[in-house]
């Protein structure tokens, strides 16, 4: 990891630890490997390091005037130092939804104890009640994990970046509302206000995938879904049904197929659309 931040010292609270200090604890040695983290129930006078989840200050949210998202999701540790550090890390739009989709999670966890899986796992590392030992190597233990985790998020998220000209490039070619990757690839983010319906793309499994495009980043409901007909039958039944000699498998869901070819998984998409309005059909009838 390079050392992005010349801060060589933080403090933050001692006793049970929360996810809100630990990833705050994980952030900040990841933007400066040598930093020396210190616990303690006071912050030392003069103290010449950042401060965090203690002390009142600017980045602590345990004092009466608190500040709060415009969504009303009030900041914790995490949340004030990922809004101060996020972009030396992540570009300005990434980090925005870096926080929108991880960060505030943690922190209304922190705040409110909403539920938070997340939370509960880190949590979980905590020294059980009837066990006489400092909770010093327990927070050591689960900042590690912390730190495995962003770094697992911060490679996926700049994955789809460098999967943006793959992914252009097949949609300038793709035709009939079908996109298809030369690879398996990061997809989601570049097909917004497009009129495709499908992507295929190779299985890391061997053959070929298709799925169902959301029809916008708030839902979870597809431009098309394959037919409920299809969903969860074995591959006998599948080919009985479409008379693919390859396609193997249909979600319960209807938004993921599985075939051999690509040519059967191409034309599996067909198949759907052209379900899809004959429903309609029927329905104005």
């Amino acid at each position: 990891m390079k050392k992005l931040i010349q801060i060589e010292k933080g403090f933050t609270h001692a006793g049970k630890f929360h996810a809100d200090d630990v990833f705050s604890s994980a952030l900040l040695t990841m933007l400066n490997p040598e930093i020396k983290i210190e616990r303690g129930f006071e912050v030392p006078e003069a103290f010449d390091g950042i401060v965090f989840d203690i002390g009142m200050g600017e980045f602590d949210h345990h004092q009466q005037e608190r500040r709060v998202r415009e969504n009303g999701i009030p900041y914790a540790a995490f949340g004030l130092l990922w809004e101060t550090y996020g972009e030396l890390i992540l570009s300005s739009e990434e980090s925005v939804k870096f926080d929108e989709k991880f960060v505030q999670p943690l922190d209304l966890n922190d705040n409110t104890g909403a539920d938070n899986m997340l939370s509960d796992i880190i949590s979980v590392f905590n020294p059980p009640w009837d066990y006489a030992v400092s909770s010093d190597g327990a927070f050591q233990e689960a900042k590690e994990l912390a730190i495995t985790i962003l770094k697992k998020e911060f490679e996926n998220i700049k994955s789809i970046k460098r999967a943006e000209h793959l992914v252009k490039k097949a949609i300038e070619k793709a035709e009939e509302h079908i996109l298809i990757l030369p690879r398996s690839a990061p997809w989601k983010k570049y097909v917004k206000e497009t009129e495709l319906y499908f992507a295929i793309f190779p299985s890391n499994r061997g053959g070929y995938c298709a799925q169902g495009i959301p029809k916008d980043d708030n839902t979870d409901q597809l431009k098309c879904a394959f037919p409920k007909e299809w969903r969860g039958r074995v591959k006998e039944e599948l080919k009985e049904l479409t008379s693919l000699e390859t396609l193997q498998f249909c979600h319960n869901s209807g938004f993921l197929i599985a075939t051999g070819t690509q040519e059967d998984a191409v034309e599996a998409c067909k198949l759907a659309m052209k379900h899809q309005e004959e429903l309609k059909e029927q329905e104005n009838k």
